[in-house]
């Protein structure tokens, strides 16, 4: 199959290689529900050496820049309380955390959660965390920018490979809230 985005070698649909996918991700890949179909979730292998966004565009196209999103975890602090909320910003912005996000968390203070914390908490690998298969519960923040997209690299829970997926169907994601200028330049 052809990737909907980008020249990849791979190019696979996601209920179709669950193996390659993190346990969180394979299951919410298995049982997905939404107007899209699951089938439209593209797998394509990618060098974990070029996972992170700046090398992983170099490397695979600079026109991916455009179209790929980065998939973050907060931590919003408030009397004590911690509470985990996932952000899906263009990778050409940064997730604007002490205003949009704070705010929407109703915290006192939000900040980037810790990366063992990041990982732990999700089941993902650092530099491959996804929106696909966070933990339940967890609000989802999406960047009206990414769910207007027809396709959005993201990735697949661990380093190794990235997701291609319709910005609706990111939208549609369990806990997801779209949210205007929640990336800012």
């Amino acid at each position: 199959m052809r990737a909907p985005i980008g020249e990849f070698d791979t190019a696979v649909p996601a209920p179709e290689c669950l193996d390659e996918l993190v346990a969180p991700v394979a299951d919410a890949v298995r049982h997905w529900r939404g107007s899209v179909p699951a089938d439209r979730i593209v797998y394509v292998d990618t060098d974990p050496r070029w996972a992170d966004t700046a090398a992983f565009v170099e490397h695979y196209g600079r026109d991916l820049l455009d179209t790929s999103a980065n998939c973050v975890v907060v931590a919003g602090k408030r009397g004590g309380e911690t509470s985990f909320a996932a952000c899906l910003v263009l990778s050409t912005t940064r997730v604007d955390v002490n205003g949009a996000v704070r705010r929407r968390l109703g915290a006192r203070k939000a900040s980037f959660a810790p990366m063992d914390t990041a990982t732990g908490e999700t089941g993902m690998e650092y530099g491959g965390i996804t929106p696909v298969g966070l933990p339940d519960g967890w609000p989802l923040l999406v960047d009206a920018a990414v769910a207007d997209l027809p396709y959005v690299l993201v990735g697949s829970g661990r380093r190794r490979g990235k997701l291609l997926i319709p910005g609706k169907a990111l939208a549609e994601l369990p806990g997801a809230e779209v949210i205007e200028g929640l990336g800012a330049a």
